[in-house]
């Protein structure tokens, strides 16, 4: 079945009930063959043929074939085992990982299971990604106790990686990248966001996001001996056969998950350009509204963040509920961001703010999914855009 075939199949009959998100991984009912050989092969982990493929897939797909990719059981995990191995023998130590505070709570929490406090920074108004200068203030201010920066590609926008490589140079400070959203996503020069990166760089293919599986995640590295290490991290940490040499724990991806990432790989690009279009319609429809000022040439949105007016009196769970009452689910991420959050409260440091406050109050994120149409995308508008008039 094509996509678009699919898009027709599954998009109901309401115009007016339009959910926030909706999942579209590839059905298991579609893979009964494939899922009868695996079966028959009896290999169901443990890095098997199945996701042996699918990391080969990935890297010749979207990362044209250059660096490594290594599958994870999710891109938590991944986060974990990639912290955990930056930062296990530097010799200068460190307790803090610099990163926004404007991102999702896996990023400190992966953190903090590698033992490291989260030290939050603040956001750029236009792009919503770090602030270069206050990533290189607190660099300055902290110093050693630095011992690693996870970088947030805010909703699968294109970081710029060589920055964090002059700061890595300059600093002696290991970078991971959280990219949970970017899978996909194209740089200016039209390659996939993270070729190239000797640093590793993790990808969420959790079910909510555009390359939809069940439950995954990737790690992509230009360095095959970095790749190699946290294969062993995912392994329990056996260098040698079932002997622990190295920290570990078990992040692997079931045969059966390798499966559906690598059907999901096969429609991943009209789903992409499916998006792209949704978007290009929203921003076309709300012109004067902000939007996220996105670095790259293409971006495999998973939903469609924008701020509501700064002049509106309406408070953005108002909105939300009114948009609810006609029908339409939206969300608010990233808000609270995670400095306002009760336990990242408690066990991390933040630094201003300022920028992230404002956004995060005033952020609202708009349906998108594989199954959304133009017309809907029209429906959404028109009603946002009645909330806000109602209240005028």
């Amino acid at each position: 079945m094509t996509f678009s075939d699919r898009l027709q199949q599954d998009t109901g009959p309401s115009a007016t009930r339009i959910p926030f998100l909706r999942p579209n991984p590839p059905k298991l009912a579609d893979l009964v063959s494939e899922l009868t050989a695996l079966d028959r092969s009896g290999m169901y982990s443990n890095y098997g043929p199945i996701n042996t493929r699918l990391e080969k897939a990935i890297t010749d797909v979207i990362f044209d074939g250059t660096g490594v990719c290594l599958t994870v059981c999710n891109a938590t995990i991944g986060l974990i085992i990639c912290i955990k191995n930056a930062v296990r023998s530097r010799p200068s130590g460190g307790r803090f990982a610099l990163m926004p505070s404007f991102t999702f709570a896996a990023t400190a929490h992966a953190a903090l299971w590698a033992g490291l406090t989260p030290l939050f920074c603040d956001i750029e108004e236009d792009t919503w990604l770090p602030i270069p200068k206050a990533e290189e203030e607190l660099l300055a201010r902290y110093g050693r106790e630095i011992a690693v920066m996870v970088p947030c590609s805010t909703f699968g926008n294109c970081l710029d990686l060589e920055h964090y490589e002059h700061l890595s140079e300059r600093h002696g400070v290991p970078v991971v990248v959280d990219a949970a959203a970017s899978l996909g996503c194209l740089t200016e020069e039209g390659v996939g966001f993270g070729a190239g990166s000797r640093h590793p760089v993790v990808y969420s293919m959790h079910a909510t996001k555009t390359f939809a599986t069940s439950e995954g995640g990737l790690i992509y590295c230009a360095d095959p001996e970095t790749v190699r290490t946290l294969r062993i991290m995912g392994n329990f940490g056996f260098g040698q056969p079932r002997t622990a040499t190295i920290p570990g724990l078990n992040a692997k991806l079931s045969e059966v998950g390798a499966l559906i990432a690598l059907r999901k790989l096969s429609e991943f690009e009209d789903a992409v350009d499916h998006r792209s279009q949704l978007a290009e319609a929203y921003r076309a429809r709300l012109r004067g509204w902000t939007f996220q000022k996105m670095r790259g040439s293409r971006h495999a949105l998973q939903f469609m963040p924008v701020l509501l007016p700064a002049g509106t009196s309406l408070m953005r769970d108002d909105v939300l509920a009114a948009l609810a009452r006609r029908g339409i689910g939206a969300g608010a991420y990233f808000s609270p961001h995670l400095a306002e959050q009760p336990y990242f409260r408690e066990t991390c440091l933040a630094t201003d703010l300022t920028i992230t406050d404002v956004l995060s109050r005033r952020v609202i994120s708009l349906p998108l999914s594989d199954f959304l149409s133009i017309e809907e995308v029209d429906i959404v508008c028109a009603a946002l855009s009645d909330v806000l008039d109602d209240e005028t």
